[in-house]
């Protein structure tokens, strides 16, 4: 490609609304351009480094013996109404109606097309086991666009969906995939994790992400480096285990505590260890205008962890703190809540384990300025729920080794499901088995964010200059630049060169711009051509320079080697 040609137009300053890494850089090395919140055009530079995730991704899946197809962007509500998902995706799914009136949404996953597909085309056990994917655009309403490609409402995914006989045919499909997954990632030279996860509004079976590691990151990944646990803060569970204080039972009072609605502020009021402490915080779910109401009970030297509290609590959707509005109508008072007289019936309480090790517990009055000391669990209220609802931290024990776990930012890039018969028993997926008895399929669900993936390398793969792609994913491998294009001698040494490297098969880009020699190499290192050449006055000599982008390696080479000196190097390199 000649860059005299290609829409190219880089900027030095990012967008003002560019809050991470990858947004700046690939802004700034034209490769994406706003169009609305969370809504890109990919350009030329990043659409070719598009393409290429997404034909390692293909390439990986087809080797994995799974089966491509194109799924509608399109859904009718009634299939989303039939598995329940309608209302349980709540307002991140992008609803529409037609001329008719009839509901439609855009799909953010295909959970739903692909069982209709199976339960209409499949009925012998003979057809399965099967796995069919796509590649294609999603859709999600994200309440708060941003960082780039990093969570859009519009983005490139990769969804595959396995059907079975039984679990066991299950669990080989979904350790299949998740060798599949890691060959896509080494390929691409990233350093990722597998991780624990919480299946969320796909699934709620066993579930595993894949974690690109890096500071921008949205998602806290704990994991152990003596052995090989490792999850999602929303799933993490540490080997400590709560017992009860062996302490008298005291009488249980009300006390004065102005001024005193935090943690913080309570325990040193009344001289006593957080631990000692119960913090109730409150939320809420709506469902089809039917709101339930949770107070949520933790040990005061502890974060409570709402993924896990809406699944101990049996919540049908994401969890929300409550407002000021409910605050009056549950007549509680902000900073002093607690589980002690007369709660609302609306309320459901749930308890987390550390509460129940606590004997002569401080909690919330329900009063202005005033908390309950002395309270006991059991015999001063009751836990609708108890359970694990707690975020573990860096530095507890590892629930496999006991060694201390340790905390690393992470950016989720695939994610691997077992859906058991989810969607095949609400939607009537049934073929007959061996026996010619009617059996639910059991489903496998596996999927890669394609456009998500090339953000998380650029989070993982930059310095000051610009980018710095691995080579299996950047958009040109080579960029010949020769510094003059005026000079004959720099220009023809750089077309025999070009010309010869795509001979050779190489991805080769040739900066025939007319412009600077430093504004060539700025461009270079900032859209993150993994190798160039530069072809400038040591040509007199019969001579050019090589420099690798990622270790800053140059080498002088002569111009009658330098076709096997950069096959060879391109061969060493990632």
């Amino acid at each position: 490609m000649r860059l005299s040609k290609m829409f190219l137009k880089t900027y030095k300053e990012s967008p003002n609304d560019a809050e991470v890494i990858s947004h700046q850089l690939m802004s700034r090395a034209a490769m994406i351009k706003k169009l609305a919140s969370g809504v890109y055009t990919y350009l030329p530079m990043g659409y070719k480094v598009l393409r290429k995730v997404e034909n390692i991704v293909r390439e990986e899946m087809n080797r994995a013996g799974a089966q491509e197809v194109l799924m509608p962007v399109l859904q009718p509500a009634e299939l989303w109404q039939e598995s329940g998902r309608w209302n349980a995706m709540g307002s991140e799914l992008m609803r529409l109606s037609d001329r008719h009136d009839r509901q439609f949404c855009l799909g953010p996953t295909h959970e739903e097309v692909i069982t209709d597909i199976i339960r209409n085309e499949v009925s012998s056990y003979k057809q399965v086991p099967m796995n069919i994917y796509q590649i294609q655009t999603k859709f999600r309403d994200e309440r708060r666009p941003r960082f780039g490609l990093m969570r859009g409402r519009e983005f490139l995914m990769k969804d595959a969906y396995s059907f079975h006989i039984d679990d066991e045919c299950l669990d080989k499909e979904y350790q299949n995939m998740k060798l599949a997954y890691r060959r896509v990632f080494d390929r691409m030279g990233l350093n990722y994790r597998p991780v624990e996860a919480d299946g969320g509004a796909i699934g709620d079976s066993q579930t595993e992400e894949f974690h690109v590691l890096a500071e921008s990151g949205e998602d806290d990944i704990l994991f152990c480096n003596t052995c090989d646990y490792a999850a999602n803060s929303e799933k993490a569970i540490s080997g400590i285990e709560f017992h009860k204080e062996n302490e008298e039972l005291k009488e249980l009072s009300l006390m004065d505590t102005p001024n005193s609605s935090s943690i913080e502020e309570v325990s040193n009021f009344l001289n006593i260890s957080k631990k000692k402490t119960i913090k109730a915080m409150m939320y809420k779910e709506e469902v089809e205008k039917e709101v339930r109401y949770f107070m949520a009970l933790i040990r005061g030297d502890y974060e409570i962890n709402e993924i896990k509290l809406g699944n101990v609590a049996g919540a049908k959707v994401e969890l929300e703190l409550i407002d000021e509005k409910d605050f009056e109508t549950l007549n509680l008072v902000k900073g002093y809540i607690g589980a002690i007289g007369d709660i609302n019936d609306k309320i459901i309480i749930v308890a987390d384990e550390s509460v129940v090790g606590i004997v002569n517990a401080v909690l919330g009055g329900n009063q202005e300025g005033k908390h309950f000391i002395n309270a006991n669990i059991d015999r001063d209220y009751k836990a609708h729920f108890v359970g694990d609802i707690r975020m573990v931290e860096a530095g507890e024990p590892c629930p496999k080794c006991g060694k201390e776990l340790e905390i690393a930012r992470g950016i989720e890039v695939g994610q691997v499901f077992k859906l058991g018969t989810k969607y095949s028993e609400a939607l009537g997926a049934k073929v007959l088995d061996q026996n010619g008895r009617e059996k639910y399929l059991t489903m496998g669900c596996y999927g890669i964010g394609v456009s998500r993936t090339a953000a998380a390398s650029v989070e993982q793969n930059y310095d000051e200059a610009g980018i710095i792609w691995p080579k299996a994913i950047a958009p040109f491998e080579v960029d010949i630049i020769p510094a003059n294009i005026k000079n004959d001698a720099q220009k023809e040494a750089s077309e025999k060169i070009y010309t010869e490297l795509l001979n050779k098969g190489i991805d080769v880009c040739i900066d025939d711009r007319n412009e600077r020699a430093g504004f060539k190499f700025k461009d270079a290192d900032l859209i993150g051509f993994p190798v160039k050449v530069v072809v400038g006055n040591s040509i007199e000599d019969g001579k050019v320079e090589v420099k690798v982008r990622r270790s800053g390696e140059a080498f002088e080479v002569e111009v009658d080697k330098v076709i096997d000196f950069v096959v060879d190097l391109l061969n060493k390199i990632n």
